[in-house]
């Protein structure tokens, strides 16, 4: 003969809603709701089921750390593009006299319109710079020192 623990009885109070959706639940299964509460209760209280969550939220913490370090590592290569963009203009680009500078400052907005018009269809075509940057060129700062 098995040597059964006798159970006790616990009151308590459900929001309505709760109450019916677990009395329609174990309607359905046809189960008593205090089985169906009992092994509720037990899965939210079981140490495995605490690990499992823990082990969800380590799994998208490693994710989130992944994004940003991709994230961290493609704003790095940004700016140091633009950096050896703008130093390489302003050593290269001589200034202007008072009548060319004027001309080319009516001309600047339609070459602006047009910078954008080709990042545009940069951007819609696809791959992207970063994507044809290869990973370990962005693991190593050897060969990139300050210009």
């Amino acid at each position: 003969m098995t040597n059964r623990r006798k159970k006790k009885k616990t009151t308590i109070y459900l929001d309505p809603d709760i109450e019916a959706a677990l009395a329609d639940f174990a309607a359905r299964r046809d189960r008593s709701q205090s089985m169906i509460a009992e092994a509720a209760i037990a899965s939210f209280l079981s140490p495995d089921d605490a690990e499992r969550r823990e082990a969800v939220v380590a799994k998208r913490l490693d994710q989130l750390d992944r994004r940003m370090t991709r994230l961290e590592r493609d704003v790095g290569i940004a700016v140091e593009s633009l950096a050896v963009f703008i130093r390489f203009w302003v050593t290269t680009t001589p200034a202007l006299p008072e009548p060319a500078a004027k001309a080319a400052k009516a001309k600047s907005a339609e070459r602006y319109e047009a910078f954008i018009t080709a990042l545009g269809r940069r951007l819609a075509q696809g791959p992207k710079l970063r994507q044809e940057i290869s990973e370990d060129v962005g693991g190593s700062d050897e060969g990139t020192g300050a210009h």
